[in-house]
């Protein structure tokens, strides 16, 4: 046994069945011990052969989130690994138990500038919880173990930079057994239970925002909503785990968000944030601030708090329950359920109502249709821009379906990757990538990976022939829209050059149909919706510099002979700006 046998060994002792990158040079004998391990059917490990080390990368940031478990990618000395950088930037920030190879020069070579020689033993550390270099056989397998271990009980990603003659070499040094950890429940401390039911019971009006870290507390969440006569509102990666059979539930917040839920933090006497370091500290109230988490260091780092508990959730409800009196007013509740439900009827509802008749397609109607033709179960990637704003808004998580993207990293291309590693990890299970044209155009050669393996994936392009989010940026910050417009490509067409089944759907009456042949395609689709390019989506809250800016960005397109494109964009968004008497 060399020491890439001895690597792959302790990879499946881990529980790995593939690993996903691009073959070659220093790299080779990690994939040759790949090769002789048989593959997943007879044990071992298969290799999932992606176009893009950055798309190896993401579809395990994407299988290490579904699943929990530990993924692993790869990549050749120099350029190879360096293309990894940007998809582990992705696990990393989204808590994703990822393992990368960064195969290396040889030994000899190091330092001397080499061919493809770089550093990855320093280029990994900031986006990784482990990183380090393999300097002798002996050392090796000790090295796996731990980055291993570091991966999976942090969560997070790890680095093994692993020079080609070292892996090469016999295995000399013992391989230290796996043996995962039993998982553990954070208690909170007694005294800040007692101190935050006496705040509790003493407030009148309390919020709740919910992000991630409420995952496998739903009911817990609901129950102390219920206790409080608390609305809930929720972050993007929250959606799946808290909007569900939520009677209390008031929407998003965030510049992608939707429903009452900024009003509602901002009314409340108490925000009480369970499980979220949401980043976008202007749309937090600063007032009276209750921040909970499992992870002490993110306590506080976004707004002042006045009471910070390292916790479990789902404990800390365990324990608070029982201190809270009952007996509430109901009626702060009430009022932000009312302004809710008006919201989502009018800017958020009036998106889809009588859309089935304009063309260009409005890709709110389209993404409206896909929530209703999509499995009940499925796992929908998305691209960060504008297909995280529909998605965030048309897509109902029912419990059951999962939504993920590059929510915390924000990169573009990731809806693709992302959706091979969840349909790897998850072969019988609908798979939708959701992907914007720029997204999908930055990374197009995974589709031919997709039809490599024949994965079941399901592409949804929203073609709109702009960089549609970064085109409002510009103009909320007062510019004219300037390089985000490309020219029409027909995707459709490409993808079924590359064996996909495809068509092209310019017409909102033909969508439920595209979609349902697609997905009833066995092996991957890809329907391309052309959609509307001046259609823009409403922030939750509009502050009053963004008119200003608005304005002013179309004053300027206006004075620079672009009249007729202000007058088109505000055809397309006119009718979903809602009229005063629905309030």
């Amino acid at each position: 046994m060399n020491v890439a046998q001895q690597l792959v060994q302790q990879l499946i002792d881990a529980g790995v069945s593939h690993i996903y990158g691009i073959v070659g040079d220093s790299l080779n004998p990690v994939v040759d011990a790949v090769r002789k391990s048989g593959g997943s059917a007879k044990g071992g490990i298969d290799w999932i052969h992606v176009r893009h080390e950055e798309g190896a990368a993401f579809a395990a940031a994407a299988e290490a989130q579904l699943t929990g478990k530990l993924a692993v990618c790869a990549g050749s000395c120099g350029p190879g690994n360096l293309h990894l950088i940007n998809g582990l930037y992705d696990a990393q920030r989204s808590g994703a138990p990822v393992l990368a190879i960064a195969s290396h020069i040889p030994t000899v070579q190091i330092g001397q500038t080499y061919f493809q020689e770089t550093h990855p033993d320093r280029l990994f550390n900031e986006c990784s919880v482990y990183n380090e270099m393999v300097s002798t056989a002996a050392q090796c397998p000790r090295v796996v173990n731990a980055a291993i271990r570091h991966a999976v009980e942090l969560k997070g990603v790890s680095v093994i930079t692993l020079p080609g003659d070292i892996s090469d070499q016999k295995a000399t040094g013992h391989a230290p057994k796996y043996v995962p950890a039993r998982s553990s429940v954070i208690s909170p401390n007694s005294e800040d239970v007692r101190e935050l039911a006496e705040l509790l019971n003493r407030s009148k009006k309390v919020a709740i925002f919910a992000g991630a870290g409420v995952e496998d507390a739903h009911d817990e969440v609901v129950a102390l909503a219920d206790k409080l006569k608390a609305p809930v509102g929720h972050t993007l990666r929250g959606k799946d785990f808290i909007q569900y059979d939520n009677p209390f539930d008031v929407g998003m917040t965030g510049l992608l968000g939707y429903g009452a839920a900024a009003e509602g933090m901002v009314d409340a006497d108490v925000l009480l944030m369970l499980g979220t370091d949401f980043p976008y500290n202007q749309f937090l109230p600063g007032k009276c601030t209750v921040q909970v988490d499992s992870h002490a260091e993110k306590l506080g780092r976004r707004t002042d708090v006045s009471l910070a508990i390292h916790s479990d959730i789902k404990e800390l409800i365990k324990q608070l329950l029982p201190k809270l009196n009952g007996n509430r007013s109901d009626a702060f509740l009430k009022g932000k359920l009312k302004k809710h439900a008006k919201l989502m009827n009018a800017p958020v509802g009036s998106y889809t109502r009588n859309a089935e008749k304009l063309k260009p397609i409005h890709p709110e109607y389209a993404a409206h249709v896909l929530n209703e033709v999509a499995a009940k179960d499925a796992v929908f990637t998305a691209d960060t821009g504008m297909c995280n704003v529909w998605t965030a808004r048309y897509i109902d998580p029912l419990g059951t379906r999962r939504l993920i993207g590059s929510f915390l990293h924000g990169s573009m291309a990731n809806a693709l990757p992302h959706a091979i590693g969840a349909q790897v990890a998850y072969p019988g299970r609908q798979v939708i990538s959701v992907s914007g044209d720029g997204g999908l155009s930055m990374l197009l050669g995974e589709l031919v990976t997709a039809r490599m393996y024949d994965l079941p994936i399901n592409v949804v392009v929203f073609n709109n022939s702009t960089l549609g989010m970064v085109k409002l940026e510009m103009l909320v910050n007062g510019l004219p829209d300037f390089g985000t417009n490309v020219h029409d490509v027909n995707y459709a067409k490409i993808a079924e050059a590359a064996g996909f089944h495809a068509q092209r759907v310019d017409d909102p009456k033909d969508l439920r149909d595209a979609f349902s042949q697609a997905f009833a395609h066995n092996g991957p689709s890809l329907v391309e919706v052309i959609t509307d390019p001046n259609a823009l989506s409403l922030p939750p809250e509009i502050k009053g510099e963004q008119m200003i800016g608005f304005a002013t960005a179309m004053s300027k397109v206006v004075l620079n002979g672009g009249a007729g494109e202000a007058i088109a964009m505000a055809t397309s968004n006119m009718r979903n700006i809602p009229r005063l008497d629905q309030f």
